[in-house]
């Protein structure tokens, strides 16, 4: 409850509720962190490079974060804003110790630190004057929970004529210097150990001893290498070893390892910059070189996307907007067939439009360089927030709290105009947005082709899918003739549309739960709160209707400013929540969350492996492990088998994830793999499962 009243007054405070703030200064403080922005000089000359960052003094048993957090956490940001003319560098981070909280492993900072950055003075500088410096910090500071925190310092540099003495250099900058890291002189390589495992080699002369507690390597980035995992260190080669364990995004052939390499402890710690070459391979996975993806042509997988278009017609996605049509079908079956077929081709047209407007995206993503595949826009929060917000509006509508269009197929009464065509087109829009968390048989394959291909053969594939969504109600519309099964109207359809309202609701809701598992209970409250404001603004303009001009403009102002604040309680829910995902519960028994270094160690024992590529958007996903793997008899099975059963969860963005499935054709999940005892290559099982292929894979590897 408190998490609403929060959202309500952020509300209030960006509609501009008078509040008063401090100028900042050069100093500011939260419970836990004092900041202070400091710079290596009291003066400054034209041209010059200085240092100038923030210094936080921490109180005990807290922390903040390096620039690889490690297993969790956010790295300090500063945005300085500068006159015109100069320039800020990037920081120069202090090394950081290791903090250990149970199998979790971060890297930070302890009592204090000072995150410097090289600031470069306008060569036009006038001496004689004064020049503003401010700058937005913001950090997570944690002990057992974790606080963001944001603080806005200013302070004034002024600027002195060349000869003029600028003061000795701050002193807390000079401690800071000393604890960068400083060159390697020793000679760094990367070599292949062990399943799972990377030598970080050195050679050279005068060598520390090879200590576990001397000697420590901190990654600069997420993925190559397990924070958690244990480095080891030993004397290989005429040189030292330090021996790591891959992490969840292994290095490709010719990427560099970076980071920071610290030997001694307390007063006598010195560190290192490393940089080294992977020459090796590190995947944990490898698709087979004959796989479907790669046998297949364009006319192939455009045969496999209509007819996965078509499947898509009888998956639960699609079913609430399919019953609107069909009602407004029989609707319009008893007027002039002429107008039923002109519905039909509007409906056919929004589809397409849509498919059309996603494929472009893709297109451009994928030219970006980014990891993308179908369903990807329910990776973000706020269009998962949206869609709930439409889909609840829908469902009001159907319950009469408000008519939206002259037939019950528009979505407005501005699109449902010039007889509703309008609206048969937004509807073949809203079939094609709910579409997408489904996937139907074929559909994987031919998708995973489509991301692989040039622009114009993509198009292709996403416009045959939507021709195989849209194509029964096409047909219906087309031939009078199979109209004659459908029921004769009555009043028994406005009783179905009310009923209908439901599943619009239950929707609305599953979309709510998602949210829950991306962003957390904050985004929630906000969702439930936009709900309550959408609702009110669609009454608001209901009631609208019966009063005078002048009511009715106070009316629809008020509505459209529930509307804005509906919007800015998604927004507010949304930033002010922590971005945990909660989709993955590993202390779940039947399952272990995947990594692809965990995938990597039962592989190289020879033990049986099945993974599930899912997400909670997903809605074939979520049956399939509610019929198939979770059964009774798969569970056996897995059991009798010996079989490790992982799940990786891609609800939100995951880029090894991602790879994974580019491996193996796919452009999104479900992705079901299973490697038999000591298989080199794994068996991929249908998109849509059932107990008895599971079991069937399963018992046909032991053969």
């Amino acid at each position: 409850m408190l998490n609403v009243y929060r959202v309500i007054l952020g509300i209030i405070l960006v509609l501009g509720m008078p509040c008063t703030q401090a100028s900042p200064g050069p100093d500011a403080a939260t419970d836990q962190v004092r900041a202070s922005l400091i710079a290596s000089h009291t003066a400054v000359h034209p041209g010059d490079e200085i240092l100038i960052g923030v210094h936080q003094q921490i109180i005990p048993h807290w922390h903040t974060y390096w620039k690889n957090p490690g297993d969790s956490g956010l790295p300090t940001k500063i945005q300085y804003q500068l006159p015109a003319g100069w320039s800020v560098g990037e920081i120069q981070w202090p090394t950081p110790s290791k903090i250990v909280l149970g199998p979790v492993v971060n890297y930070g900072y302890h009592d204090a630190v000072t995150l410097l950055s090289p600031l470069r003075v306008a060569e036009n500088a006038e001496p004689g004057t004064e020049w503003p410096i401010s700058a937005k910090a913001k950090w997570l500071v944690c002990e057992e929970a974790c606080i963001p925190q944001e603080v806005e310092l200013a302070i004034q540099l002024p600027v002195v004529a060349k000869g003029v003495a600028v003061g000795p250099t701050h002193p807390l900058i000079t401690a800071t210097q000393k604890s960068w890291p400083v060159e390697l002189p020793w000679q760094a390589s990367l070599l292949e150990g062990p399943a799972g495992t990377l030598r970080l080699h050195f050679t050279g002369e005068q060598l520390p001893a090879p200590d576990n507690k001397a000697l420590a390597f901190y990654p600069d980035r997420w993925g190559p290498i397990s924070h958690a995992g244990e480095q080891i260190t030993s004397v290989a080669d005429h040189g030292l070893d330090i021996s790591l364990q891959a992490g969840d995004q292994p290095l490709s052939p010719g990427q560099t390892l970076t980071g920071v390499l610290t030997v001694g402890s307390g007063d006598a710690l010195r560190a290192y910059q490393i940089s080294a070459v992977w020459p090796g391979t590190a995947n944990a996975i490898q698709a087979e070189p004959a796989s479907a993806l790669a046998e297949q042509t364009l006319p192939t997988a455009l045969l496999l996307a209509l007819a996965g278009g078509l499947i898509l017609n009888l998956m639960p996605c699609v079913f609430p907007v399919l019953s609107l049509k069909a009602l407004a079908l029989i609707e319009q079956a008893a007027h002039d067939p002429g107008k039923t077929r002109r519905h039909g081709w509007a409906y056919l047209a929004g589809i397409l439009v849509s498919f059309t407007g996603l494929a472009a995206v893709l297109v451009a993503l994928k030219a970006g360089g980014a990891g993308i595949g179908w369903g990807f826009q329910f990776q973000s929060p706020w269009f998962v927030t949206i869609l709930a917000y439409l889909i609840f509006a829908v469902g009001l509508s159907l319950s009469g709290v408000f008519n939206i269009g002259t037939g019950i197929t528009g979505l407005g009464h501005k699109l449902a105009a010039r007889d509703g065509y309008a609206g048969s087109f937004f509807t073949g829009v809203l079939a094609a947005v709910v579409a997408t968390p489904c996937t139907a048989p074929f559909m994987g394959a031919a998708i995973g082709f489509a991301i692989t291909q040039a622009p114009a053969a993509m198009i292709a594939v996403f416009l045959s899918l939507g021709t195989g969504l849209a194509l029964p109600y096409w047909l219906l519309c087309q031939w009078p003739i199979l109209q004659r099964w459908l029921p004769k109207p009555g009043v028994w359809m406005e009783t179905l549309k009310q009923g209908l309202a439901f599943p619009m609701y239950a929707t609305a809701a599953w979309l709510i739960w998602v949210l829950a598992r991306q962003a957390g209970p904050e985004a929630v409250a906000g969702a439930l709160g936009g709900c309550v404001l959408l609702a009110l603004a669609v009454w608001l303009i209901q009631i609208s209707r019966n009063a005078t001009q002048l009511k009715r403009r106070v009316i629809h102002t008020s509505a459209c400013v529930s509307l804005l604040l509906a919007l800015l309680a998604g927004e507010l829910g949304i930033q002010t929540s922590s971005q945990a995902s909660y989709a993955t519960d590993s202390n779940n028994q039947h399952w272990q969350a995947y990594s692809a270094e965990k995938l990597a160690q039962l592989r190289s024992a020879g033990k049986p492996v099945f993974v599930n590529f899912t997400a909670d958007w997903c809605i074939t996903c979520l049956v399939n492990e509610r019929v198939a793997l979770s059964s009774e008899a798969v569970r056996g099975a897995f059991l009798n088998a010996e079989v490790t059963y992982l799940k990786g969860d891609w609800t939100n963005r995951d880029a090894d994830i991602a790879k994974v499935l580019s491996q193996f054709g796919r452009s999104g999940v479900p992705l079901y793999l299973y490697f038999g005892p000591g298989a080199q290559e794994a068996t991929v099982l249908p998109q849509i499962l059932t107990p008895d292929l599971v079991i069937g894979a399963i018992q046909g590897a032991r053969l």
